[in-house]
């Protein structure tokens, strides 16, 4: 039906792809495009489908989920489709990684039905699913890797209002939020975030926090700075 989440499903196991069709069928506004078995397979088909949402397996022959994801984040017309790791453990060694390749979160792969509907409706408004372990194994990688030196130069290409839009983003506030915050309409505060998105080259929530904390704006393990935001 137009209007429809299209999700492709990627993963080396039948039953686990039977599993997810199952599981996401039922759910309204979700409708499952396609399957592929291995990332290669995988490139091909989203190139072809352009779906929202990828749920991508990493451990899978000929090509895995990570090599996956940054070959559809570099796809042509691809910009917006996401990308949510499926993984058998929230504690999955990738998780940076994958984040950083591109990936919009992660979901276990026997999470409730309801977990996993609200997975792919996240990552097509943009935003993820993390599970706090999933967040502390990221923050603790942050902790181990160093920080680039200096002010990021990309934010020097944001106005006033796109940089207290951002200040709020990484401080975890969503849309609604900055909104008021800011005292802004919400539909004015989405056409802010799609800037950011452009000028700081991200596709996604994710990634801007990934940007802020690669860039020592954020402190692992902290809450980050408390900036102050424009009159």
């Amino acid at each position: 039906m137009p209007g429809d989440i299209r999700v492709v499903i990627v993963d080396d196991q039948p039953l686990v792809r039977r599993g997810l069709r199952a599981t996401l069928g039922p759910e309204p506004g979700i409708r499952v495009e396609g399957e592929a078995v291995n990332g290669r397979e995988a490139v091909r088909l989203v190139g072809r489908l352009r779906p929202d949402v990828v749920l991508m397996d990493i451990n899978m022959p000929y090509m895995n989920g990570l090599e996956a994801t940054r070959e559809i984040c570099e796809l042509s017309g691809a910009e917006d489709v996401r990308i949510v790791i499926l993984t058998m453990y929230d504690e999955d060694e990738h998780v940076y990684e994958a984040l950083r390749s591109g990936a919009s979160g992660f979901i276990i792969k026997d999470s409730p039905p309801e977990m996993l509907a609200e997975a792919v409706r996240l990552a097509a408004l943009g935003e993820a699913l993390l599970s706090p372990s999933v967040t502390r194994r990221l923050i603790g990688e942050f902790a181990r890797r160093p920080m680039l030196a200096g002010a990021a130069p990309d934010l020097d290409q944001l106005t006033d209002r796109e940089l207290d839009v951002f200040k709020l983003l990484i401080r975890g506030f969503k849309n609604e939020d900055i909104a008021r915050m800011l005292v802004l309409g919400e539909s004015t505060v989405k056409s802010h975030v799609q800037h950011l998105y452009q000028k700081l080259r991200v596709r996604d929530r994710v990634q801007i926090v990934i940007y802020a904390y690669e860039n020592g704006l954020v402190q692992p393990g902290g809450q980050g700075p408390e900036y102050p935001v424009s009159g």
